[in-house]
């Protein structure tokens, strides 16, 4: 298996409406797509129905992006905490019929949780095993994602990520590697290290200080051996592009490097 084996394209770009362009991926050579419930493909009545089409006449597999903009899994708000994992198992139970991998991200400090990091650490434990609970119910895999390098935000570095995974102990909890996310921290090889967890990857590249999201080969992410690494990874991997162009130079350069060229 390579990475190319079964790839995805998931955009950033949440104010475009995705269904302008999510019927042209097969065309294209993607085999899935994956939703980011925020913006114009938040999974509302109307927008899951345009869904069902879309499975109706594609083949792609379908992965789901939870929300985490203005939202909380580590917040000392019980009020943020409760709404956050609220929304989170609202649009699992939506997606769960065409899903099998449900990506999350780990909370964040805020101002008053600055202060008792440790407090906010265990109510990110809690609402991720929360969320695990909710997803094994539905058959759905809960996939922890490793963050950018942004200060107050947890899972930067392999450690935490691990850290979560081994507390919680859910069958159902793995790893979603950001190969993006951890180069902008120095940790590509680190989490290689944790290949055993990783369920589900997040492809793009950056020049290693910002996540600027560039086609895969335009930073300074060493692919040649990211690949060679993850050589039998059997999961998704979704390409996090601003454009289908951008998808599309991806591709050909992550197949390019895994044919040897």
């Amino acid at each position: 298996m390579t990475l190319s084996s079964h790839l995805s394209f998931s955009s950033l770009v949440l104010t475009e409406d995705p269904f302008d362009w999510v019927c042209d991926l097969e065309d294209l050579g993607f085999t899935g797509w994956e939703i980011v419930s925020e913006g114009r493909q938040t999974l509302t009545e109307e927008t899951t129905a345009r869904v069902r089409e879309v499975l109706e006449t594609t083949n792609l597999e379908l992965s789901l992006h939870l929300p985490f903009s203005d939202l909380n899994l580590a917040s000392l708000n019980a009020y943020i905490w409760k709404e956050t994992l609220r929304q989170q198992i609202e649009y699992l139970e939506r997606a769960a019929p065409f899903i099998e991998v449900a990506v999350v991200h780990p909370g964040h400090l805020s101002p008053l949780s600055i202060q008792m990091p440790d407090l906010a650490w265990k109510k990110n434990l809690e609402g991720l095993e929360r969320l695990c609970k909710a997803a094994a119910d539905l058959g759905v895999v809960i996939c922890v994602e490793n963050m950018v390098n942004m200060k107050f935000i947890f899972g930067r570095h392999a450690g935490e990520i691990a850290g979560m995974i081994e507390t919680i102990d859910a069958e159902n909890l793995a790893i979603a590697f950001d190969i993006g996310h951890a180069n902008t921290n120095g940790m590509v090889d680190d989490f290689l290290e944790l290949k055993d967890m990783i369920r589900h990857v997040h492809a793009h590249d950056n020049h290693g200080d910002r996540d600027e999201h560039l086609p895969i080969g335009e930073g300074t992410v060493d692919w040649r051996h990211v690949v060679r690494e993850l050589s039998g990874f059997s999961g998704r991997t979704v390409l996090e592009c601003r454009s289908l162009g951008d998808g599309e130079k991806s591709m050909a350069c992550l197949q390019r490097i895994e044919s040897g060229d």
